[in-house]
């Protein structure tokens, strides 16, 4: 007699999502690997009961933002496009006087390339808290602190 393994997948619901806080500080950290690092707890890709159709994932919080680390002369020569739409509406900015001006949006730009694209990256980014300084205003939810 043959014997048959069923393999049964087990899906997890809405209300059995436990949603933890992180924290991670940018400081020395190359931009790349630090949005690699945030888009894996923003998915849930690390929890066993992952389920890509599902929104898993965790909340992160990233402190000291202005201090991430670009390697080479990515600072000089690269730079980020944005189109509006209409024709001769392609915009270029250069990396340096974005991380100037606003290192947040750096960062988020990042993450957001690194993220699923389908309908549950907006709520992923939402829970993304981007903060400049070394301050931030969730010391309620008690992050845990993830060392990159």
């Amino acid at each position: 007699m043959k014997r048959r393994m069923f393999n049964k997948t087990s899906w997890i619901k809405k209300k059995d999502i436990n949603r933890k806080w992180y924290l991670i500080d940018a400081t020395n950290v190359p931009l790349g690997r630090l949005a690699t690092v945030i888009a894996v707890y923003l998915t849930g890709k690390y929890k066993p009961n992952y389920v890509p159709n599902m929104d898993m994932g965790d909340f992160v919080i990233v402190i000291n933002v202005d201090k991430v680390k670009l390697t080479g002369k990515k600072l000089e020569y690269n730079e980020m496009q944005r189109y509006s739409g209409y024709p001769g509406g392609l915009k270029k900015e250069k990396v340096k006087n974005i991380m100037a001006e606003n290192p947040k949006r750096l960062v988020l730009h990042a993450v957001r390339g690194m993220l699923p694209k389908n309908n549950l990256r907006a709520n992923q980014l939402f829970r993304l808290k981007l903060f400049v300084g070394n301050e931030h205003m969730h010391q309620a939810q008690k992050p845990e602190v993830i060392k990159i």
